[in-house]
């Protein structure tokens, strides 16, 4: 069934959430990459437990008490400045080498559906140069991806069928997510890592955005 739309979630999968390392190697020489790795499984963790319990706030909140955690966590000292610096990474994140030839190619309709709050996606995306048809944030709704109603948001902002709706990301509990909605699922499987056990399959397991083209 041809694709009328391409949807792409945003963090991991079209800007690098770990163009972080350098300005963290900045306020704490070698712990950089430990510490960037703690943020970020710390910011997913937050996001599934305050989706079960109905306890939204903003991306940008969950980042910022991610943050205060993995630096508690490790022991690293952290005042409202460096806070402020680090989140501020989050606004200019860099993108994959892979995506910006690759979206110009595509000929669909392209939008990015991302937990992200506008307050972050909105300078993010213009500060990329990205030109998308949509960015739709979790944030109407007040749940965060993987909840159904979610994927559902790409369906009624953009007017096309799920059946019709490419999905891609490189987190696999988001494309396994889209795909349990119904969306053709392109998981970009950067890291080699084997796909979750959650009761559906990717319908394409890419290694670069590249792939997508194929």
């Amino acid at each position: 069934m041809a694709l009328q739309a391409l949807v792409f979630d945003a963090y991991g999968t079209l800007f690098d959430v770990h163009a972080v390392i350098r300005r963290c190697e900045e306020f704490w020489p070698g712990k950089g990459l430990q510490l960037s790795q703690a943020w970020r499984a710390k910011q997913l963790e937050y996001t599934w437990q305050r989706s079960l319990m109905r306890r939204y706030v903003p991306f940008s909140q969950v980042t910022r008490e991610a943050l205060a955690y993995a630096c508690e966590s490790l022991q690293l000292g952290l005042g409202r400045g460096k806070a402020d610096a680090l989140m501020g990474e989050y606004l200019k994140l860099a993108l994959y080498p892979d995506v910006a030839g690759t979206l110009e190619k595509l000929k669909s309709r392209l939008a990015i559906l991302s937990n992200g709050s506008p307050d972050m996606l909105g300078p993010l995306v213009q500060n990329s140069g990205l030109k998308v048809d949509a960015v739709l944030s979790v944030d109407e709704l007040k749940i965060f991806k993987p909840a159904p109603q979610v994927y559902q948001l790409a369906v009624d902002r953009l007017g096309v069928a799920k059946e019709h709706i490419g999905f891609v990301s490189s987190n696999c509990w988001d494309a396994l997510g889209a795909r349990s909605f119904g969306f053709t699922v392109y998981w970009i499987n950067r890291g080699g890592a084997p796909v979750d056990r959650l009761g559906f399959q990717p319908d394409k397991i890419a290694t670069s955005l590249h792939e997508v083209l194929l």
